[in-house]
């Protein structure tokens, strides 16, 4: 079985919430993250605890559900590594990940991000460097996951881990 959650505008519309809910209740095997990057970030309220998150899925509540970060979704490394040292607690690292394939968010990007007037005042950017990440992406100028030795050891390719969860009747 295989659930999608997906939002029709610009973000904020409690996707993570819901993720993270369906996970707990549910109890998927997998939870798979597409979109963009860590921009806003997510919300959850679990046992009366506050937890936000802009790169990991939110659905690592569950112990027992492996986390995928899909090749379409932009990294940033300090963000993804930091928030499996934050949230420790849940055994991210053992569960997470990454396709080697995903796009890669430098400091460079973020200043390019913070530093574009129509960006910071027509579009009213994060600053967390997605949008000239995934211009250099297009172009074939960016880094991969692949090519940040800090990430080695989270990576796979994700989709044929997924092909391959459907075909064994892995829920997510």
């Amino acid at each position: 079985m295989c659930n999608i959650v997906i939002g029709g505008q610009f973000g904020d519309e409690g996707k993570g919430k819901i993720i993270s809910y369906m996970c707990l209740k549910d109890n998927y095997d997998i939870i798979a993250r597409g979109g963009v990057g860590p921009n806003a970030g997510h919300t959850i309220v679990y046992d009366g605890q506050e937890y936000k998150v802009r790169q990991i899925p939110s659905g690592f509540l569950n112990k027992n559900t492996k986390l995928y970060i899909g090749a379409g979704v932009l990294i940033n490394p300090d963000v993804f590594l930091d928030e499996i040292s934050k949230f420790n607690k849940f055994n991210i690292k053992e569960r997470i990940k990454v396709d080697f394939q995903c796009g890669i968010i430098e400091e460079t990007h973020k200043v390019r991000d913070k530093g574009d007037a129509n960006l910071r005042e027509k579009v009213q950017t994060t600053g967390s460097g997605c949008g000239p990440a995934n211009e250099d992406r297009i172009k074939r100028l960016g880094k991969l996951a692949k090519d940040i030795p800090a990430l080695n050891e989270f990576l796979c390719d994700v989709a044929m881990e997924l092909n391959d969860a459907m075909d064994k009747g892995k829920k997510f």
